[in-house]
């Protein structure tokens, strides 16, 4: 088998070739660990590559499998890690200065450890901006990542890393992290399947207000099987997060979603998220995505009311947050900090404690909203972003996204905005490639589900990449 070969197969089919001693552990291994140094060279989407500890795991894994021991869903798979997250015996650096100095990490995350536990391989970590702050990925500490379907672009944020090298057939799965559409983004910005899970499904132990969470992690990954493969590895209780001692993953799927025939499914679709517009290859690409789950029996139905995603509140939440939390890094590193982190920072130092609340508040109705409109349909389907990857040097604190030669405001005004309702109301988000767009670069479907129903978001997504296969196409940078 060729390299480029083993390198773009899908997660789930190297681990049946494993498990039947038809394909190596520690060859797989070698060969991505092979391809890793160039695409770093050219992506910058690596910030430690654990190649000692992987080659020592690939063997463990092929004694394993040739001694005949119980293998898990992911054995032998190699992962990488989003570097918010603990790897034991490496720093966590946040993608910050800050951090440059930290001592390796004592213990895994616990979704690293179920990682672990169902066979994968953890042999790297992957660029996030400072915190995950923003909706490119570069910063001070490491520099820029680039999108391998054009370097001229950004892969998106904050899971750029985990996104670039996927797409780039360096690794079939990275582990990413969604505060406010940081899976997602640069899913489909790499043209790559992205999944936010319902809120408290898959736990997030890192949470300073585990209560008040918006902060989700998901898998990046070519396919939608092996992204629901994934997710099934990560879901399930944790003591340290609360919303997941008291949330079902409802694995069964809805009777309507078990076939491709997709008869009597009702799907809402978004056109507008409080963007003012929609590139119109995107729009195109979403609609001839419509038009292939109607084909299958879907209703499709467009969503005529307006939707407010509470856009102003949703900054008071999140800006605010980052001006305390960040607060006792300013008197040494304000120097040293990105400088889209510090401006907000500043801005969020000037809302009171009654904007914060009057914030909390909406966000509840934006939830009751969200709530009454999947009462009417199975699924809201939409536009991931309102256009392709950004350009690198876009600056994400000031600059204005521009669509068809209209600006239309900042990233989270103009861009990214469907992505953000849903890590305020928790409900399931799965992006998927809907085609490319004028300038060549990948455009991409969101499809949201009913609180829970994380299955039949996977399911529907599934149907979709049947009709409308993706996973064929490999980026030039490869």
């Amino acid at each position: 088998m060729r390299d480029e070969d083993l390198l773009f197969m899908p997660a789930t089919r190297a681990a049946a070739l494993i498990r039947r001693r038809k394909l190596s552990p520690v060859e797989y291994m070698d060969a991505v660990l092979a391809a890793a140094p160039e695409a770093q060279r050219r992506l910058n989407c690596f910030v430690v590559v654990m190649e000692e500890a992987a080659r020592a795991a690939a063997r463990r894994a092929e004694q394993a499998v040739m001694s005949g021991e119980a293998l898990g869903p992911l054995h032998g798979v190699p992962v990488t890690v989003k570097d918010l997250l603990d790897v034991q015996g490496v720093p966590t650096r946040h993608g910050s200065a800050i951090f440059a100095e930290a001592g390796p990490a004592a213990a895994d995350d616990g979704l690293v450890a179920r990682l672990r536990a169902a066979g994968a391989i953890i042999w790297a970590k992957t660029s996030t901006p400072e915190f995950g702050v923003k909706g490119l990925t570069d910063g001070l500490a490491f520099g820029i990542t680039r999108n391998p379907w054009d370097l001229s672009r950004t892969p998106g944020g904050s899971s750029g890393g985990a996104a670039a090298a996927v797409a780039a057939g360096i690794g079939p799965l990275g582990l990413g992290t969604d505060g406010a559409g940081s899976v997602r983004g640069p899913a489909a910005c790499c043209g790559l399947v992205g999944h936010k899970p319902t809120l408290g499904v898959v736990p997030w132990e890192p949470g300073r207000d585990a209560f008040g969470n918006n902060i989700f992690a998901g898998p990046l990954s070519r396919t939608v099987v092996d992204a629901a493969v994934m997710h099934a590895v990560l879901a399930g209780p944790s003591a340290k997060d609360p919303w997941s001692l008291g949330v079902e993953d409802k694995r069964a799927l809805s009777p309507t979603l078990i076939s491709g025939d997709l008869s009597g499914v009702t799907i809402g679709y978004l056109p507008r998220c409080a963007n003012p517009r929609v590139a119109s290859d995107v729009e195109a690409n979403t609609l001839a995505s419509l038009d292939s789950l109607r084909s299958l029996g879907a209703e499709v139905e467009e969503v005529t009311e307006a939707l407010d995603w509470i856009e102003y509140e949703g900054r008071i939440l999140y800006q605010a947050n980052f001006t305390t939390f960040c607060a006792p890094f300013l008197p040494r590193w304000q120097n040293g900090m990105d400088p889209v982190t510090l401006a907000f920072m500043q801005r969020g130092a000037d809302f009171s404690l009654t904007d914060f609340r009057n914030a909390q508040f909406a966000r509840t109705r934006l939830w009751r909203a969200m709530q009454a409109l999947l009462e009417r349909y199975d699924a809201l389907v939409m536009p991931t972003l309102t256009r392709t990857a950004l350009a690198v040097e876009f600056d994400a604190a000031n600059d204005e996204v521009e669509i068809d030669g209209h600006r239309c405001g900042i990233t989270r005004q103009g861009w990214t905005s469907y992505l953000y309702p849903f890590n305020l109301t928790g409900h399931p988000a799965l992006t998927v490639p809907s085609g490319f767009g004028a300038d060549g670069l990948p455009t991409a479907v969101q499809i949201v589900g009913r609180w829970s129903a994380d299955t039949d978001v996977f399911r529907l997504g599934a149907v979709l990449e049947q009709a409308r296969p993706w996973a064929q196409y490999r980026p030039p940078v490869v």
